[in-house]
């Protein structure tokens, strides 16, 4: 199976980040012979894999959409895979708890989608795209100092480092 670029990020900038831009093109997890259900595995996620495909891909595109192009209809489609469940608070033996229904094959999506919510809740500012212009991938900045550009020091950061150096110099050079 194919390296993913950038793993480790939370689980709604995970799934966003199952499509990613290497060296002019483009790749999808999901479209690789068992991707899908790695992904699921790598989550911890139930679910029959055929189940869960469409509803993954609508909630991929429906984030995407949402950390691309804020509006109304982006909004509108995201909260179409939230409306594919809902979260019962509850008391269970002395302490809070919380009970999920969601529809069948949509749980990976919607906890996608919620896992989302639960970003903006904590630090919107820290969701963050790429700076590197070809890349698609998004992080969620974790520095200390919330200055984190690039996906990856080693990859997207190397290359706008590398650039601008050469440009720089070839500018220079008489």
């Amino acid at each position: 199976m194919m390296q993913r670029p950038l793993v480790g990020e939370p689980l709604a900038l995970d799934l966003v980040n199952t499509q990613w831009v290497d060296r002019g093109r483009s790749f999808d997890l999901f479209d690789e012979p068992g991707g899908l259900s790695a992904w699921l595995a790598e989550h911890q996620l139930p679910g029959a894999v055929d189940l869960a495909e469409t509803p993954l891909r609508h909630a991929r595109a429906a984030l995407r959409d949402v950390l691309e192009r804020r509006g109304d209809r982006s909004e509108e489609q995201f909260n179409a895979v939230l409306a594919r469940g809902a979260v019962r608070h509850t008391l269970r033996d002395g302490a809070p708890d919380e009970e999920v229904h969601v529809e069948d094959g949509w749980l990976p999506a919607w906890r996608a989608a919620d896992n989302y919510l639960e970003l903006l809740r904590r630090q919107p500012s820290r969701i963050r795209r790429c700076a590197h212009p070809a890349c698609v991938l998004y992080f969620y900045d974790t520095s200390r100092n919330g200055t984190r550009r690039w996906c990856s020091m080693d990859g997207c950061g190397s290359r706008t480092k590398a650039a601008r150096h050469y440009d720089r110099n070839r500018t220079a050079a008489p």
